[in-house]
């Protein structure tokens, strides 16, 4: 007997982008060749219309310098995405639980989301950031799974 696969990368869409906010801050007389790292604060919320086979991804990013007293202020930058995306099997992915208060996320579509929602945000802001105090971050590589917060179950509705 074969196992159905339900999980099919082909059946995910994105539908729309768009930045919500894009701010840097960079002090008087900052110097980026004093830069010897970045901190960096991610968020990702996912939202779910699962009759409309739809998902929300907010991924929000603080980027800060780190000079290590090298420059008097350090530069920061916030930056907010929204990723509204399609996956036509989505009531097999993200069926609502018994209550219908919240979906049961299956880990491969979350782990698309994350991925598709952190990557496509590291390609934008790469271009952003060129030319301002933040020019020389990447956003790193990191397990996409670690944005979306054990403890917290993803919220949607009908």
């Amino acid at each position: 007997m074969q196992v159905k696969k339900i999980f099919d990368p082909e059946k995910i869409t994105i539908l729309q982008f768009t930045l919500q906010k894009g701010n840097i801050d960079a002090p008087e007389n900052f110097s980026i060749d004093k830069v010897a790292g970045h901190h960096t604060k991610n968020d990702l919320q996912l939202g779910f219309n699962v009759e409309q086979k739809l998902i929300r991804a907010d991924y929000q990013v603080e980027i800060k310098t780190e000079s290590e007293g090298q420059n008097k202020k350090e530069a920061k930058g916030q930056f907010h995405f929204v990723y509204l995306i399609k996956v036509d099997n989505l009531e097999e992915l993200a069926p609502l639980n018994k209550n219908q208060a919240a979906v049961e996320l299956h880990s491969t579509l979350a782990n698309a989301v994350a991925s598709i929602s952190y990557s496509t945000s590291r390609g934008i802001l790469l271009t952003r950031l060129q030319g301002t105090a933040l020019q020389k971050f990447i956003l790193p590589v990191i397990d996409p799974m670690s944005l979306l917060k054990a403890e917290e179950k993803p919220k949607g509705g009908k």
